[in-house]
């Protein structure tokens, strides 16, 4: 069994990789810099070194495999992110049509069933399109917003600050990187599923951003106060820390397009994961601000 792991040091993709060690599986992974591979990883996996937007690195890396999980690396800063997203995808689908890999579980976002009209996410809707027509079988995980994105403005929850351009009180789902980690993992080594569908990917619970100020306050030991922006001051930041015009579109398209977004997925025993966000907010994000008052 040969499964193919990229964006290896991500907070979803080591997580893979290192159940997939566990399970007694060398994985092979796919990344630009192998030095960044957990200490103690890179010995027991076949690294191979490449950009994951090089279509001919992509098909020589996924030959020979049975399995693969796929993540877009398509960062949201650049100019037309739908576009890296769509050309990426391609690469990806030929890649699996020409190895002949027979599984793919590839990590997609809720909002992706919309299809267009959600900001950098119609990107991975195509990827999940461009994938479908391989003829592999093929599953679409839909992912709730990582928890892992609170990492991302560390020095406002330091001031006691969360800021949203989010509805501040429609619940959605909310999850742990890790938790997505474990469902790719063993879809990757069951060999009994085929077709081509999605799986939601909700975390335990469906928070609004009212309420995780509430649960950061109690787990971070400090208050936390919620400051709600509009989608035009978030274009205005964006556009002041220099990103071009289709990348402040792309990322205030994610938010704008999903805001009363019921996933197509329901809740329930598959698509809930355990982690909930106090334990992992006391764990991973505690330790990362001064101490309160300091």
């Amino acid at each position: 069994m040969t499964i193919v792991v990229t964006t290896p040091t991500g907070n979803v993709g080591s997580r893979v990789v290192r159940l997939l060690l566990q399970a007694g599986v060398r994985p092979r992974v796919l990344l630009r810099a192998p030095g960044r591979l957990e200490p103690g990883v890179r010995a027991l996996v076949d690294a191979r070194r490449g950009d994951l937007t090089d279509a001919r690195f992509v098909r020589e890396a996924l030959a020979g495999a049975t399995a693969a999980f796929l993540v877009d690396p398509t960062p949201h800063t650049v100019e037309d992110p739908v576009g890296a997203s769509r050309r990426t995808g391609a690469a990806f689908a030929a890649a699996v049509r020409d190895s002949g890999v027979r599984r793919v579980v590839f990590l997609s976002s809720a909002g992706a069933e919309l299809r267009h009209g959600a900001g950098h996410i119609d990107g991975l809707a195509a990827i999940e399109q461009q994938l479908d027509r391989t003829g592999a079988d093929v599953l679409h995980l839909r992912c709730g917003y990582f928890f892992t994105n609170l990492l991302l403005d560390l020095d406002g929850l330091a001031a006691g600050e969360l800021t949203t351009s989010g509805d501040p009180d429609r619940r959605m789902p909310w999850v742990d990187p890790r938790d997505i980690g474990d469902i790719a993992a063993a879809r990757l080594l069951n060999a009994g599923w085929s077709g081509r569908s999605a799986q939601g990917v909700h975390g335990p619970e469906d928070l609004s951003w009212r309420r995780i100020a509430e649960v950061l306050t109690a787990a971070l030991g400090r208050a936390i106060g919620l400051r709600v922006v509009s989608d035009d001051d978030v274009r205005a930041g964006l556009a002041a820390a220099g990103l071009p015009p289709g990348a402040v579109d792309g990322i205030v398209g994610m938010t704008a397009g999903t805001r009363a977004l019921d996933p197509e997925q329901p809740r329930d025993a598959v698509t809930t994961t355990p982690t909930d966000l106090a334990g992992w907010a006391h764990a991973r994000l505690r330790p990362l601000l001064p101490a309160p008052g300091s």
